[in-house]
């Protein structure tokens, strides 16, 4: 039997904040952006009352693993067709949006949201980000 994935909501008027942790590879990219919501030696560690909903929206589309995300009532009905990529600093290669992925041995995937993908070569989840790069140093 699989194991259930784990999956924190923090509520806010009409956003909800998702985290799931076993996806989170801790670049601290939400730590850096708003240091006044993300608290990891707290508990709870997110306190989404301390930012505003745009500064919260734009800080979690930012999140390179996709493990926080979020809901928010005046999205029911939107669907974004658009995949954009972008390459952080000394990090993954983030590529925004819904797409379906082939794998190596033929098997195709779909990613939706954020999906991570490994430029240092050390990730042990290849071809995503597992934070590899930050032990190994990796800059580029």
């Amino acid at each position: 039997m699989k194991d259930k994935e784990i999956i924190k909501q923090y509520v806010n008027g009409k956003l909800t904040v998702f985290w799931k942790p076993a996806k989170c590879i801790h670049a601290g990219e939400c730590t850096k952006a708003l240091p006044q919501v993300y608290k990891p030696n707290e508990r709870p560690w997110v306190n989404i009352d301390k930012a505003s909903v745009e500064e919260l929206m734009k800080q979690i589309d930012l999140c390179p693993s996709a493990a926080l995300s979020y809901f928010y009532d005046d999205m029911a009905g939107e669907d974004s067709t658009e995949v954009k990529a972008k390459i952080l600093e000394d990090g993954p290669l983030l590529v925004y949006g819904s797409f379906n992925l082939t794998n190596k041995d033929g098997g195709v995937e779909t990613k939706e949201q954020r999906t991570a993908f490994c430029r240092c070569g050390a990730s042990q989840n290849k071809p995503y980000c597992d934070g590899s790069h930050i032990k190994v140093g990796f800059k580029g």
